[in-house]
Parts: C-alpha cells; structure tokens; sequence
C-alpha cells in the first residue's frame, strides 16, 4: 500500500522521479545488484579506470620506443646491449664486392640517378647478405697433418681408411679391371657419378659413393677418352672411328661422323659445347643443345692428344710436341697465344678454376706453373721421371702421375716445394687421372684398373645447390637443365678476358657517330638549344624570358668552371708531388759530390 498523499499509477510511483532516458553514446546502468548503487561526481567505475590504464601504457610504451629510437628494440623492458644489425667484418664484405660506386651526373637525368642509386642499393645488399651467410657455411676444409718429425707423403691410403669415419673410409676402394685397361676416368659436375673407360672398350658408369651400377657395355673398339655431358643422363665415347653419345641406361643415342679420330675432349658446361682435339689435327665444336658443329679448326700442329680447359673463360689449352702451348677460341681460326713452355714435347696441362695459374709437365722431367695474366713462368720443378698426368683440385692440390705413382703436391704456385704432400704406388702404369668435385677423392684409372684415393683438402667443402647440387632430385635435375638451356651463353662471347664484354669500344663507337653526323647533316647527339616553356598571366614577357635563358646558361657555365678548376688542382697536386719527389732525389748525397767545386 501506498502512503497518504501518494498516488500510484501502474507500479510507478508519482512522487519518485523518473529515470532519464539513455542515448546509445552514454554507458548504460547496471540493473540487478547494482540497480541500488549510486555513482558520485568525480568517481569512475573498475571498467573505465581499466580502460584508462590500459591507454596509459600504451602511450607510454610508444613514448619509449619513440625516445630510443634507431632500432633499438626492448627486451623484457630493458634496453638491447647490441643495437643495430650485427657487424660483418670488412675482409668478407670485399671478398663479395662487385664493383666500384658509379659516378652520378651532376644535374638533369633524374630517372638514370634513380636507376643508378637503386643498382648500387641492390648490390650492396647482396653483398651483405653473401658475406652473412659466408659466416653461416656449415662446412669446413681440412688438411692433413702429420706428427713431429713425420712426412705426410709416408701415410698411407690404407692408415687413413683406418682412422677416418665409416662413411669417408667406403670412399676408399679398389676396382679390378685388368681385362679392358688401362682407363680414363670422369667425374659428373655434381661429384656423384663416376665414368670409366677402358682402352680396349670397356665402358661403365657408377655411382661410386653407394656403388650402384647404372650401366656397363662394350663398344667392341678401341676407346680413347670418355667424358660427361651437362648432367648424368648423356656421355661421350672417343671410340676408334667416330664420337658416340651414349644416355645413363648404355643405350647409344647418336654416332657423330664429323668427328673421327677423336683423342681427348672437355666439355664447356655453361656453353653446352663438346670441345675434342683429333689425331688430325682438328680442333672441333659441336653443340649438345642442337646437335650441331659450331666449329672446325686446323690446327697444323700434328696429333693432339694433351687438352685442358680454362673454367674461367672456356679457353681451350692444347699441348704440342714441339714444347709450346697454344689458346684456342671457337672464335677464330689461329692461336690465342702460343707459349714455349717445354723444351721437349709436353705430356699434360691444367688450369685452376680462377684461371689463374696454368701447370705443363714435358718431356724434359719439367714441371713448370705459370700465371696466364701475364704469360710468365713463376715456378719450375724437377721430377725424376716426369710427370704423365696432371690434375688440380677446386681447392689447388695438384697431382701428378709419374708411371705408377701418385704425387699430392700442396700451394706450388706460392711457396717452392720440396716434397708432396701425399704419394700412393697403384699397381699399373697410370692413364687417366681426376679429382672428385665436393668430395676428398681421387680418382685414378690404371691398366689394373681404378682407385679412389683419400686426400683430405682437396674438395671444396660448400657447394652451390643452384648450380651444381650433389643430393638434387630427378625433378630438381630437370629444372635446373630447362634453367641452364635459358641461360646458355652463346660461343661467340668466349674470348681471353670476359670482362671485356661488359665495356664500350670507344674508338668504334667514335668513328660510327662521325659517320652518322656526315650521314644526318647534323649531331643528333648534341644539346639542344635552350628554349623557354612559354607561361601564361604574363609570366613569359621579353624580360622573364630572358632571365631564364642566362640562368640555364649560367648554371651551364658553372658546370665548366667546376670542372676546369678540378683539372687545374690534379695538376697541381701532381706538380707538387713530382717537386717533393725531386727534393728528395737532390737530397741525397752521391759519391761523386767530392769533386764538386
């Protein structure tokens, strides 16, 4: 019941006030427990003190990383002892540098400016990251060392296999193969599959390090050298008559007449060219990618039967009986360059892969290395029976076959050597000698057989997985092949020095432009005459006009003046440099100054 005075209308009562009506912007009231509690001014409830709190720390953690600044992250709220990226040192970054900054215009060509500033940014980026990861390569080259007062070349194969891993001491082994020797020997570009090819015909590939046949045939003729292809499913066979391409299965895939009498070949991996030297005297080129001869040249030098390639420019090195080495390009019809290098007929040639240093071994019991930049000997060695076969590591050991005996030799170019780093006695005469690439291995075919020798150092220890990947699928293989058939250099760029290809003939350039400007009547090359934009509002009057003309034609000016003023400070800084040096000569007292008066 309701008090006197009061009157009730529904379950509203009249002398109560009622409620204000809430808007959706104002928070609504709590019903319920809460229905009775009243908020005073100046109190907040928990929710919105939460909410206030929460817009405090995010300011003040932004406050934070505003006032640190330059990366400088925080780490369970304290500051980071190693801001910024972490340092590379300054000996990797210029072992990836590529080139010198390029010199911008001074004014105009904005979008070359552009083009040039975002190169330069690419390139230094790429060579951070290289040097980054050079620091990230899990494996590490190894050498032999020996106790004191012990000679590495006195351990033998078999003292290595003992002590080494199960896994490196299967890389040890013997083939027995006295029927058809003695054999050449070719290892795959990955390292992986091992070619053998006997003289009297026998022909096998394995893959050596689970050794697993994958084909064995017999061509029923005498076989002068084997060599891989761009992957392991082609090979070639030098037999008596003519070249054969055989597939990874042994089946024959095309007989090539052009090329008869083939005694060595090499194989140009980034060419897709077969290189072989004849006993005709017929240096010869023929394209895997198309079947078809890129070149034929005479040589009129005799019978070839000592070849190497550059791998740094794909320069053939043929060696002659009459003791000269001569450069070979599919290019042109006459020598490179021609080296007396023995002063008997050489026997075998190398090259390392920076084609820096090129080895000979001749008739004469020579050994001689020599610096093809400047075609100059830098090393002669003596071996008391000369040495048959030659071959160079990726990480430049140097072997060396003297009947049948192996010889490691360490840094021959370098340091004079004395004695090898490690030698091995096989059973019989040595014809054909290679090292495994990525691996420790050497591989050496004799009339007995094969041997897969253990030199530690010799294999680079990191490979390239997009250029030549050791453990690459089927799948993978196919795509790198689609990939390198894109990107096959054509033969006429192979030439002594590549970097040439990346320069502007000057002189020729000169001489066409003259021709044009006798052609045209005019230079199209020249600049052009300054003509003002013309502008409205009378912002083009005689004066404006003018006033931009001798502003260009100032800014032009200026542009001589800073540039004659250069000249003018590196002639005089050479002048004064010339004097000082001159000082110093007058300075210095001679003998004869006695007799002066």
């Amino acid at each position: 019941m309701a008090s006197p005075g009061e009157a009730v209308v529904g379950d509203t009562h009249v002398g109560e006030k009622k409620k204000p009506t809430s808007r959706y912007w104002e928070e609504p009231q709590e019903d319920g427990k809460n229905e009775n509690k009243v908020v005073k001014d100046g109190e907040q409830t928990e929710q919105s003190l939460e909410k206030k709190t929460r817009q405090t720390q995010k300011a003040k953690k932004r406050k934070q990383e505003e006032d640190q600044g330059d990366g400088n992250k925080f780490i369970s709220g304290k500051s980071d002892p190693f801001p910024g990226p972490a340092p590379i040192p300054e000996d990797r970054l210029q072992k990836f540098k590529r080139r010198d900054k390029t010199k911008k215009p001074r004014r105009q060509h904005y979008k070359l400016k552009d083009m040039i500033t975002r190169s330069e940014e690419a390139s230094e980026m790429a060579q951070k990251q290289a040097a980054r990861f050079d620091l990230l390569l899990p494996e590490d080259a190894g050498f032999l060392e020996g106790d004191e007062d012990e000679d590495t070349c006195t351990i033998s194969q078999e003292d290595i296999a003992d002590v080494v891993d199960i896994t490196s001491a299967t890389k040890y082994f013997d083939l027995k193969l006295s029927q058809f020797g003695p054999y050449r020997v070719d290892y795959s570009k990955t390292g992986r599959q091992l070619l053998l090819g006997g003289r009297r015909g026998h022909v096998a590939c394995i893959d050596w390090q689970s050794k697993q046949l994958m084909c064995e045939i017999n061509v029923m003729e005498s076989v002068n050298d084997v060599k891989w292809l761009h992957s392991e499913a082609m090979y070639a066979v030098a037999q008596k008559k003519w070249l054969h391409i055989y597939d990874s299965n042994g089946i024959e895939l095309h007989c090539i007449r052009k090329f008869n009498d083939v005694l060595r070949m090499q194989f140009l991996p980034y060419h897709f060219l077969l290189a072989t030297a004849s006993a005709t005297s017929f240096l010869q080129y023929l394209d895997v990618s198309v079947g078809k001869e890129v070149a034929a040249i005479c040589t009129k030098t005799g019978r070839l039967d000592v070849m190497c390639q550059n791998p740094h420019n794909a320069v053939i090195h043929l060696g002659h009986s009459n003791g000269t080495v001569t450069l070979w390009s599919p290019n042109q019809k006459e020598a490179l360059v021609k080296m007396l290098c023995h002063q008997g007929g050489v026997r075998s040639v190398t090259v390392d892969k920076t084609g820096t240093y090129m080895v000979t071994s001749g008739m004469d019991k020579k050994l001689k290395v020599y610096d093809i930049r400047a075609f100059k000997p830098l090393k002669s060695y003596f071996l008391p029976a000369g040495a048959s076969c030659l071959s160079l590591s990726q990480r430049g050991l140097l072997s060396a076959a003297t009947g049948d005996i192996v010889q490691v030799y360490r840094d021959v170019w370098n340091t004079p050597v004395s004695k090898p780093y490690m030698a091995h006695r096989v059973q019989r005469t040595i014809w054909g000698m290679n090292f495994c690439p990525f691996e420790d291995v050497l591989g050496v075919g004799h009339g007995e057989g094969f041997t897969s020798m253990l030199i530690p150092g010799a294999g680079e220890p990191n490979f390239d997985g997009l250029d030549a990947n050791p453990y690459r699928s089927a799948k993978q293989r196919q795509e790198w092949e689609v990939k390198a058939l894109l990107e096959k250099i054509q033969p006429e760029l192979i030439s002594l020095d590549p970097t040439e290809l990346g320069q502007v003939d000057r002189a020729t350039f000169e001489q066409r432009h003259q021709d044009r400007v006798k052609a045209l009547g005019f230079d199209p090359l020249a600049k052009e005459k300054f003509i003002p934009k013309y502008k409205k509002k009378g912002r083009s009057s005689t004066g404006s006009v003018e006033r931009r003309k001798r502003q260009v034609a100032h800014e032009d000016q200026r542009d001589v003046i800073r540039k004659t003023a250069e000249d003018k400070m590196k002639i005089e800084k050479e002048r004064k440099k010339r004097e000082k040096k001159e000082a110093v000569l007058s300075s210095q007292r001679s003998a004869l100054d006695r007799f002066k008066k």
